[in-house]
């Protein structure tokens, strides 16, 4: 084929050298490459056009099948490999095609160097994007476990199985290494419809007593009466609910010997307290939560008055508005120091509001490594990874999606003395709100959980265990009768940056 012989200048090499970056192909199109630069310039609109259409059809999808199985993430992972290389190739090609031999030496000299930094720069995006990907199939890998062997197969067509909600136990554990067990000091569930993504986050106190177990289970033959130990040699209570998880690992017997049924003990008990069926648990380290935020780079909070912390009150998060690192996050959400436990729960409701607003995608990408080493340090679930199919688009509408909240905390509850029913009737009515899209308003007697709902556990009936005594200003059954708006914004209750 026949090859251009006009004369070339620096800058025409370099523009043309620049614009094969983005069109495959123009350069030896300029050159004479005929048959090589369309080749290029075919292939290329038809993988642009093959990924655009993958995006359309999939759209959220694709993060999640891409997340499910390390087969697809690891096919993504050579496939970003072999372009970053093939792109680099292609930037030097272009130039030397353009014969830059005929350019003066000076000239030869710096559009040589120009072109060769350019192709690094087009490399590095591959690069990024290849250990990105080489990183996340890792992490996923060590975090979500393979499916149990007594796991049904998923259908695709309709995952939930016509569920409309989908219910996750987000756990708070203070793990340490001059402690045995687990002690779950912050529970909360997620409850999230699966169509909008409107999430309900119940929140119950560490501190709650007389926990009742679902009747027939091994906790609730050991304690028919509600979880009722005598107390420490200190006077320290171990019959709290976030005492179960540590208090079922620590006694295999009660189970006939099976170990470790902490995490499917208390899902069930909170589950049953709730009057819902918990799908999964997410449990996270609270100083691993730390290194997450320090990974996003810190979160934006409105400390309303300073908060002290610390064995001997050295510590100090002062008021005011600004970037919190790890460390003040979590010790402004759980210092105990002239605050109860329904202050801390006020607030560390107050950090994870700001996780959901802040972490957008562009700074989880941007900083993934390190959020990805965060997380591995941090988390432990029961998710198994193929699940995650469905579950990460689901995450993606909760972002946009509207969230409440509400507090089992006095006045609507006395912990030391739990109004189940109300506690049944309260979440059933904080959900439905949710799934109507109306602002919540005060609490009157709410109307019984719509039994369709295939997320309210059947536990959640009149006939489950009644409370000690009714509280003041209930009726017997638990109804409440005038008590305040319980469903709120994540955010309600917070600082707001100024």
């Amino acid at each position: 084929m026949g090859r251009r012989t006009e004369p070339v200048s620096a800058g025409g090499v370099l523009g043309w050298t620049l614009l094969s970056v983005v069109a495959p192909g123009a350069a030896h199109l300029r050159a004479g490459w005929r048959r090589t630069g369309l080749a290029l310039l075919i292939c290329y609109a038809v993988g642009v056009l093959a990924l655009l259409a993958l995006v359309l059809a999939q759209g959220v999808d694709l993060a999640g099948t891409l997340s499910a199985d390390s087969t697809w993430l690891t096919a993504a992972t050579v496939a970003a490999a072999l372009l970053g290389v093939g792109w680099f190739a292609l930037v030097v090609h272009s130039f030397i095609v353009l014969r830059p031999g005929r350019l003066p030496q000076t000239a030869q000299i710096v559009t040589g160097s120009l072109a060769g930094l350019l192709a690094v720069v087009v490399l590095v995006p591959f690069a990024v994007t290849t250990q990105s990907l080489w990183v996340s199939n890792d992490t996923l890998g060590e975090l979500f476990g393979a499916p149990p062997e007594d796991m049904a197969p998923i259908k695709r067509e309709d995952p939930w199985e016509g569920r409309e909600r989908v219910n996750i136990l987000l756990l708070g554990g203070d793990a340490d290494d001059h402690r045995p067990g687990v002690r779950t000091d912050s529970m909360h569930v997620a409850s999230v419809h699966v169509k909008t993504g409107n999430t309900v986050l119940l929140s119950l106190p560490r501190n709650l007593e007389y926990v009742r177990f679902r009747p027939g289970t091994p906790m609730a033959k050991r304690f028919p009466n509600g979880f009722s130990l005598p107390p420490d040699g200190l006077g320290g209570r171990s019959d709290l609910l976030n005492s179960v998880w540590e208090y079922s690992d620590a006694h295999p017997e009660i189970f006939g010997g099976r170990r470790n049924q902490g995490p499917a003990v208390l899902m069930d008990t909170i589950g049953y307290t709730l009057g819902l069926d918990i799908d999964w648990y997410v449990l996270v380290n609270m100083w691993g939560f730390a290194r997450l935020i320090d990974a996003i780079g810190g979160v934006v909070l409105t400390v309303e008055e300073d908060v002290i912390f610390g064995k001997y009150n050295e510590g100090l998060v002062k008021a005011g508005t600004r970037r919190l690192k790890g460390a003040d996050a979590m010790w402004y959400a759980r210092s105990r120091t002239n605050s109860d436990d329904f202050t801390r729960m006020r607030r560390q409701r107050c950090v994870i509001g700001a996780l959901l607003e802040q972490a957008d995608p562009a700074t989880v990408l941007t900083r993934f490594t390190q959020v990805a080493r965060a997380t591995r340090e941090l988390v432990r679930t029961d998710i198994p990874r193929p699940w995650l199919e469905h579950l990460v688009p689901l995450a993606l509408k909760v972002k946009s999606a509207k969230v409440t909240s509400v507090q089992f905390v006095p006045p609507l509850i006395k912990t030391y003395d739990p109004d189940w029913d109300k506690i049944r009737a309260v979440t059933a009515k904080a959900i439905r709100d949710s799934e109507a899209r109306t602002p919540v308003m005060a609490m009157g007697t709410p109307t019984p959980a719509p039994s369709a709902s295939p997320s309210v556990s059947p536990s959640a009936s009149p006939s489950a265990p009644p409370s000690r005594s009714a509280s003041p200003g209930h009726s017997p059954t638990g109804s409440p009768t005038g008590s305040p708006a319980a469903a709120k914004d994540l955010s309600d209750g917070c600082g707001k940056p100024s």
